[in-house]
């Protein structure tokens, strides 16, 4: 399994089945990320929550692509309004592809078209469980605060091996929350997010791989900076 961050939330996926997930394709306008969209060609776009950081080029990629784009019921029906073929979930539902399952989990945060005034309710915020079989379990968070479903639905019911939390407060979780969520969600490997890509968010990721030590000393901390890729083998 290789894992590639673009900074921020964004993040490409490929299993050994060669299937390329991507989550949160906060592209062009993302300080952080050195790379074009034009250079990325996922089967399947993940797409947490409606803010523009998140949902970012989904649209254009997606086109070019002729993706699956998952999300939210309501979310979906804005894609669909662009011709995108989008399949809407709610809380605790999956879709199966051959060889992959993606579960819809919840978030604690909000979601608004904060970009399209016209479109102002973008459903509930979510989080997804990435389940590459005969592989690796990812769960990204999306935008979260700390909530008991880390605890008692994601580390206690579908214990994924790869978590990827966001650390950056304002928005979300700070650093000692999510060193907490990981100890929570106990996975092998976490990957820190949403931080750093603006003033606002500015955090010390090797902060955080020193909460997680204390807190979870079974995890391991790998910090990513963006296109570095993390190659995974259960």
């Amino acid at each position: 399994m290789k894992i590639r961050y673009f900074g921020h939330s964004a993040f490409e996926i490929i299993g050994k089945n060669k299937i390329n997930v991507l989550i949160d394709p906060f592209i062009k306008e993302n300080p952080s990320c050195p790379l074009s969209s034009d250079e990325l060609n996922p089967d399947i776009i993940c797409v947490s929550h409606a803010h523009s950081d998140h949902l970012g080029d989904t649209i254009e990629i997606a086109r070019k692509s002729n993706s699956y784009v998952i999300t939210n019921y309501e979310i979906s029906r804005y894609f669909q309004r662009y011709g995108i073929t989008a399949i809407g979930l709610n809380y605790g539902a999956k879709i199966d592809f051959e060889g992959l399952e993606i579960r819809m989990l919840n978030a604690l945060h909000s979601s608004s078209f904060d970009f399209d005034r016209s479109t102002p309710y973008g459903g509930n915020p979510g989080s997804f469980l990435i389940n590459f079989k005969n592989d690796a379990k990812i769960f990204h968070a999306g935008d979260t605060g700390l909530f008991s479903d880390l605890k008692f639905v994601i580390g206690d019911i579908y214990k994924p091996d790869i978590a990827l939390l966001p650390i950056g407060n304002i928005f979300t979780m700070d650093p000692e929350e999510a060193a907490i969520a990981t100890k929570w969600i106990n996975p092998k490997i976490v990957i820190p997010m949403h931080y750093n890509s603006f003033p606002s968010i500015r955090q010390d990721p090797d902060k955080f791989r020193k909460l997680v030590k204390n807190e979870a000393p079974n995890t391991k901390t790998e910090i990513l900076k963006p296109l570095d890729t993390l190659r995974f083998t259960i």
